[in-house]
């Protein structure tokens, strides 16, 4: 699986380039906008295009699954040591039939003790990130954990292989979309690459 992640801070174009990335093949889209409140990621969202819905998962403001058909929700890390001790709790609002519940960690170990079943895990930094000045990789290497993990941090074409080696079941790409000169080709080189490997 490939995950794309929203570049934090809107760029230009950004909605016409995430049509055109859904149209070649993009199925899990994480809609990370901090800085956006509940009415503008209703705004995003009413921009793109309704067929390709059900690939976003929202990272804030989950009741939005109320409101859209989406893939579902993603809880970050500090969201998840919140909330996740009383699952039912949270969840009894959110229309979740059907829906993917993923979270992101920075420690395999806090990863692999975590007894919440998650659809998929993002785990970062992998490599050194490509969006993120001194965010260090860490080469973690996962084989030993049995659950779908995807790994983040300096994802691009040339790494792919590496992270599948290194036992992660998909790659999460930012800054190896969203920073390249044209996002919608290094968009396809990377798919081709993924899978190509799997």
């Amino acid at each position: 699986m490939i995950v794309l992640i929203a570049p934090e801070e809107d760029i230009p174009n950004e909605i016409d380039i995430l049509n055109q990335l859904f149209e070649h093949g993009l199925r899990f889209y994480h809609f990370r906008k901090p800085e956006k409140n509940y009415e503008e990621h209703v705004a995003y969202l009413n921009q793109i295009d309704k067929e390709y819905h059900n690939r976003i998962v929202v990272h804030y403001h989950h009741e939005l699954i109320n409101e859209f058909n989406l893939k579902g929700i993603h809880f970050q890390e500090q969201k998840r040591i919140d909330y996740i001790d009383n699952p039912s709790e949270y969840f009894k609002t959110l229309n979740m039939y059907g829906k993917t519940i993923s979270s992101s960690f920075h420690e395999p170990k806090v990863l692999k003790d975590c007894y919440f079943e998650f659809d998929y895990h993002l785990l970062s930094p992998v490599f050194s990130s490509i969006s993120k000045e001194g965010y260090e990789g860490k080469g973690f290497d996962v084989n030993d954990i049995n659950k779908t993990i995807v790994g983040m941090g300096g994802i691009n074409s040339e790494t792919i292989q590496e992270t599948l080696q290194l036992g992660f079941k998909g790659v999460g790409v930012l800054g190896g979309v969203w920073n390249a000169e044209n996002p919608v080709e290094s968009f396809k080189s990377i798919k081709e690459k993924f899978y190509s490997l799997v």
